[in-house]
């Protein structure tokens, strides 16, 4: 498989209380929740090194010491701590907060509950043939309702021809397309705004107005991990070779 050039710095997001995932968090970051015998956050690594990436700041809150210790072990790519041990900054904000760290270069962008099986061309190539900086400063890897498990709700994204998005909430018309927890973003996007807690969607909305929040469907099967009947579901599904 050729491997197209992308980014090579990641900001993963890994602080969460992971508050539904109880009881299995009541001694562990959800991170470290393990999926087929491996931690979470270790199949998201996994997928963005093969991907070229060779630089990870990952933002730690809950039971952070734990994982400064698991993430000291990586020796393929370098981890970088990102501490919100005083505050959970939620998605924008814990961007924002690594930004020394993450440089001026567009970064991926990952959760750490968001597991898949690839299709013919692998989730992360696909996200990486369709970036046009001079086009977009947001670019999200989508899943098409029904190639997935986990969905929540009928919030997501409309998108058009060539691949601009409109983030929609309705609850009487659900979206074709989930945002499945990854994208390729420019830091800058971020400089307008306070350091401090705040939610990327705000971001969305603004660059969604602006034409430049984009998406491209993923073309294999998305598991969502929010909670432990999740995470046994996508456990079944995970081939040997994802274990």
């Amino acid at each position: 498989m050729t491997v197209l050039p992308g980014p090579k710095t990641a900001m993963v997001l890994a602080a969460g209380l992971g508050t539904r995932m109880r009881p299995l968090t009541d001694h562990l970051p959800k991170a470290l929740v393990p999926v087929g015998g491996k931690p979470l956050i270790d199949h998201v690594l996994d997928r963005l090194r093969d991907a070229g990436v060779e630089r990870a700041v990952v933002n730690v809150h809950h039971f952070a010491d734990q994982m400064e210790t698991h993430l000291a072990k990586r020796r393929d790519l370098a981890v970088m701590i990102s501490d919100e041990r005083a505050a959970l900054l939620d998605s924008g904000g814990g961007i924002k907060h690594a930004a020394d760290q993450l440089g001026r270069d567009p970064i991926y962008v990952a959760n750490i509950d968001s597991l898949w099986l690839e299709g013919p061309t692998p989730a992360l190539e696909a996200l990486k043939a369709a970036w046009d900086p001079a086009a977009m400063d947001i670019l999200l890897l989508l899943v098409r309702r029904g190639q997935g498990i986990g969905f929540e709700g009928p919030q997501g994204f409309l998108r058009d021809a060539v691949g601009r998005l409109t983030h929609s909430t309705d609850p009487a018309a659900p979206t074709p397309f989930v945002n499945m927890g990854v994208a390729i973003l420019k830091p800058p996007i971020l400089d307008d705004r306070p350091a401090g807690t705040f939610s990327i969607i705000p971001t969305w909305h603004r660059l969604q107005a602006q034409g430049r929040l984009y998406g491209v469907p993923m073309d294999g099967f998305w598991m969502h991990v929010g909670d432990p009947a999740a995470r046994d579901a996508a456990e079944a599904r995970l081939p040997s070779g994802l274990k």
